[in-house]
């Protein structure tokens, strides 16, 4: 049996990929001591890396794939082949931004205004190459962590990255420009992408954990109704696609099945009873493949 090596990002990301695994159907079990996680699969092998450094190890074949961010693919320039977009980060599922911020009393207006400036960043090759195509010199150091306070005494502006805006706004930050949007992604090595037992496994990962991000956020709600108030119940409901609609023992009676945002379910429910809809069940959901 061929296993398949996978990294999983150890950092910030750690805990949002271990859960996602969870409602893909795989339970990962991380121990302190070791940086070879248990998984419940005898396919999968995996090995804990920082997500920084992911790229490089699954271009080299110490890896066959592993979860990294687009934004770090990019820095390395690593040459893998992109399995699946998977839009999830540590605090939310939504993409993050790399941003240029400066003090908020600061000239700075645009990427032209970093002439002769210095900068810090973690992504300083990304930084570098889009100076260069702006026809920008500024002097790009690396940071080592806590950016933020870097500005005004230790640096002119930053690179960050940010979900919310929060951590910038707290320290008089101001966003001048966004320089990229990543999210996180399932990389291959090409090696192992035209190996058809990888390749295989690795196009199931990608449809189950697609198919659990699918789900976040939605609930299933199945009910029963009186035929002649079918046409009422349905203008209630929204769908993914189109409610399921079968027939019960009883002629005169359907099952209704649907898919719905969780966050309208306590106005809908009530508009359901409204409209004549009977025994209202509603369930959480771990995977919606498409």
């Amino acid at each position: 049996m061929v296993k398949l090596k996978l990294g999983i990002p150890k950092g910030s990301l750690e805990n949002a990929t271990v859960d996602l695994f969870r409602r893909a159907g795989f339970n990962i079990t991380v121990s302190s001591r070791s940086y070879f996680p248990v998984i419940d699969d005898p396919e999968i092998e995996c090995m804990l890396i920082r997500a920084q450094e992911m790229a490089r190890y699954v271009e080299d074949g110490v890896l066959d794939a592993g979860l990294t961010g687009l934004d770090w693919v990019m820095e390395t320039g690593a040459n893998v082949h992109t399995v699946a977009d998977l839009v999830y980060s540590k605090q939310s599922f939504g993409k993050v931004r790399w941003v240029l911020a400066v003090p908020e009393s600061s000239p700075i207006r645009s990427i032209a205004d970093l002439e002769g400036k210095v900068i810090a960043t973690e992504l300083v090759g990304f930084t570098r190459r889009l100076l260069e195509t702006h026809g920008v010199k500024a002097k790009v150091e690396f940071s080592w962590g806590a950016t933020e306070v870097k500005p005004p005494v230790l640096a002119d502006a930053i690179v960050e990255v940010t979900e919310t805006g929060s951590s910038l706004r707290a320290n008089n930050l101001r966003i001048v420009e966004t320089l990229l949007e990543s999210n996180t992604q399932l990389i291959a090595n090409h090696a192992a992408w035209k190996d058809e037992p990888r390749r295989r496994k690795l196009e199931d990962l990608k449809m189950l954990l697609e198919g659990a991000i699918n789900a976040l956020g939605k609930v299933g709600l199945m009910l029963n109704v009186e035929a002649s108030d079918l046409k009422a119940v349905l203008q209630v409901l929204p769908a993914l696609k189109r409610p399921t609609v079968s027939q019960l023992s009883e002629d005169s009676w359907l099952a209704v099945n649907t898919i719905l945002d969780e966050s309208t379910v306590r106005t809908i429910i009530p508009a359901l009873k409204k409209a004549g809809a009977q025994g209202i069940v509603e369930y959480p959901l771990n995977k919606i493949v498409m």
